[in-house]
């Protein structure tokens, strides 16, 4: 295991923390192995019941690394080579789901695009007051690899966010559904370590039936075949130069990642 993912056990419990912290905790190629292979890792330990992820430093994560080279691990390019990278992330941010034991999402700070998504997949996801969700990818002409907020939220809730990237504080995404239950930033570890350990003493057979009960319902509505479908239509638009991504790239080309960033974001005010 790297220095970018910390796993500890202990309980009953395997606690994983994305460890990017200067980088907002933000995802690439390299990190998706890692943290896959460390839920794999958990889902084989039989004295491990239940599984915690987290972030170290202030935020749950930013999402997909904008400054890893992403041409260069998807020379193809293109709409093949969006949809190849949005299979891989989708697989990726899978790996919760299709873990046979509970995982909670502990989240602080900002929880953002695919991270938001990660989050999402875990079972249970407990916030910090502080927290702050959304999917802005589409103020940048790009696509969330997973569409599983509307199956979270409802449509109506999933579209008003989605079409806009506008972010929802803590409160609001409990309201909504995307998040459990929302604590004090002091107590989050705290609490979240608590559900954890009720959770621990149930049998294992307990936790992995009841769990996969509950997804293949969700598998038989169409799950699955929706976010295959988002791969889909993703492609098409991350391939698609629109006058927002010409005129992002700009910026970013002349100024850099962050002047670019605060050109989109400034319309949004």
């Amino acid at each position: 295991m790297s220095n970018e993912i910390e796993y500890e056990v202990s309980e009953r419990i395997a606690q994983l923390r994305i460890n990017r912290p200067k980088a907002m905790n933000s995802i690439h190629p390299g990190l998706m192995a890692e943290l896959s292979e460390a839920i794999r890792r958990a889902d084989d330990d039989p004295d491990v019941h239940v599984l915690v992820l987290s972030g170290n430093g202030p935020n749950f994560g930013a999402g997909y690394d904008l400054k890893f080279d992403w041409g260069r691990h998807y020379p193809e390019g293109g709409a093949m080579g969006a949809r190849r990278m949005l299979t891989d992330c989708v697989e990726f941010e899978l790996t919760p789901w299709d873990c046979s034991k509970p995982v909670i999402a502990m989240v602080r700070g900002y929880c953002l695009a695919g991270s938001c998504e990660l989050a999402m997949m875990c079972c249970v996801t407990f916030a910090s007051e502080t927290a702050k969700f959304g999917e802005p990818e589409i103020r940048f002409s790009s696509a969330p690899p997973a569409l599983i907020m509307p199956w979270l939220v409802g449509l109506k809730k999933a579209r008003e966010l989605l079409y806009t990237g506008d972010l929802i504080d803590a409160e609001e995404a409990a309201r909504i559904g995307m998040v459990n239950r929302v604590f004090p930033d002091e107590q989050l570890e705290a609490e979240t370590l608590r559900y954890a350990r009720r959770a621990a003493a149930i049998s294992l057979e307990g936790l992995k039936t009841t769990k996969a009960s509950i997804n293949r319902g969700a598998e038989i509505a169409g799950l699955r075949e929706a976010l295959r479908y988002g791969v889909e239509s993703g492609a098409i638009l991350d391939g698609t130069e629109t006058e927002t991504s010409r005129k992002f790239d700009e910026v970013r080309e002349r100024d850099g990642l962050g002047a670019a960033i605060r050109w989109r974001e400034s319309q949004f005010d």
